[in-house]
């Protein structure tokens, strides 16, 4: 199976992790859909990261559906939630937080690195802000006590909240500092020391 994107998209790197935990082979490339646009192109035409070929030539899309894939396909009953059935539905409360987090702060990366300073819509940015910062509050809110998300193994709510916390970090700290999230700054300085983190950096 092949992995098409650029660590650097907290998209990729969730999947990338999330293969990695549940100790699915695969081979990554690191195409940018910017860079490397019309070579991605060739694999898939709609030039979206992640992108994944399975080893039957399927083009798959969207990280979420492709570790739904995984999980249904690939892991051999595997899974990466909590033991506990009371836990799942707030693992996917929390996986859907950083998920939303990570669409928002590359919705402002997008925003400045994308339009010129001139025909940014600071209203717009400022909702996305304030987006931003609530769904961060609500983790910070939520992941106390919930000392299962890191496992081992990693939940997907462990692995999202990390990758969001070190992309928010690296990309966005003028709009959000993880220091105002202390649980969320805990667990994502906790995840990036582990060998899994380290084995898929955030580029």
């Amino acid at each position: 199976m092949r992995l098409i994107g650029m660590l650097d998209s907290p998209y990729v790197r969730r999947t990338a992790l999330t293969l990695a935990a549940l100790d699915i082979p695969f081979a990554h490339e690191p195409l940018s859909v910017f860079r490397h646009y019309d070579a991605f192109a060739a694999i898939n035409p709609v030039v979206k990261a992640p992108t994944v070929v399975t080893d039957d030539g399927v083009v798959l899309l969207d990280s979420t559906l492709i570790i739904d894939y995984a999980l249904k396909v690939l892991a051999g009953g595997k899974t990466l939630g909590p033991a506990d059935a009371r836990l799942v539905g707030l693992d996917l409360r929390l996986t859907g937080l950083g998920l939303a987090a990570c669409e928002k702060a590359v919705q402002i990366v997008y925003e400045r690195q994308l339009r010129p300073a001139e025909k940014q819509h600071q209203p717009w940015l400022d909702r996305v802000a304030g987006q931003l910062k609530a769904a961060l509050s609500s983790v910070e809110a939520d992941i106390g006590g919930a000392d299962w998300l890191l496992g081992p193994p990693p939940s997907e709510a462990g692995i999202t909240l990390a990758v969001a916390g070190t992309f928010i970090a690296a990309l966005v700290p003028d709009v959000v500092s993880l220091a105002d999230y202390p649980r969320l700054a805990a667990l994502t300085a906790a995840a990036e020391r582990t060998a899994l983190f380290q084995a898929w950096p955030h580029e």
